[in-house]
């Protein structure tokens, strides 16, 4: 975290003067005002302004040092790969615990997203959406899921008895809606209560 303490006549003056040396923008930063400084009288016993600007960590900053926080008790030595795309924080963890990391169908991959999205947003002014995986296991997984949506449906075609999933998150669900969507032959749809709410597979 870079601070820098600078003097000037004004607090405008001192600001603007640590945000050049520091090469920022104003919004980039947080400013403690030291001293307001004065005129002083006809010019006399004037005092300058003291200010002390500390940069603010980006969300990428944040979310590395929370995660790598948490790993040090499971393995010292992943590594995390981050990168910012249109307001979407994207962390990919690369560990030999990956196993341990993602869970049972990613349950401890998502309780890590939730936890790393709420520290990185309390730090952040604008709403950062954080999307946390592991060995690629979100990509493979999507892809599972929409094997099992395409078979599950053939399968209440050639039945024509409804069809009832197991118990799966938001995110997977949605997968599953989106994945038959298109087929003009069943229909999709989400019955229970959280964390047991399960889709429903149907002909229409």
């Amino acid at each position: 975290m870079k601070v820098l303490e600078k003097q000037a006549k004004t607090v405008d003056e001192a600001v603007k003067l640590a945000l050049d040396e520091l090469r920022v923008g104003r919004d980039e930063v947080e400013v403690d005002v030291l001293e307001e400084g004065n005129k002083g009288i006809l010019g006399f016993l004037s005092k300058s302004a003291k200010v002390r600007v500390t940069v603010k960590p980006k969300p990428e900053e944040i979310a590395v040092n929370f995660l790598k926080g948490l790993l040090n008790f499971i393995d010292s030595d992943a590594e995390i790969e981050s990168y910012l795309e249109d307001d979407i924080l994207k962390l990919e963890i690369k560990s030999k615990e990956a196993g341990i990391l993602i869970g049972k169908h990613g349950s401890n991959l998502d309780a890590l997203q939730y936890l790393t999205s709420l520290v990185v947003n309390k730090n952040c002014k604008d709403f950062v959406r954080v999307v946390l995986d592991a060995e690629n296991y979100r990509e493979k997984r999507e892809e599972t899921l929409e094997r099992l949506a395409i078979k599950m449906a053939e399968k209440v075609k050639e039945t024509q008895k409804s069809i009832v999933l197991e118990p799966m998150y938001p995110n997977e669900r949605r997968i599953i809606h989106t994945a038959l969507q298109k087929d003009r032959r069943v229909t999709t749809k989400s019955i229970g209560k959280e964390p047991y709410r399960r889709i429903v597979i149907s002909l229409r």
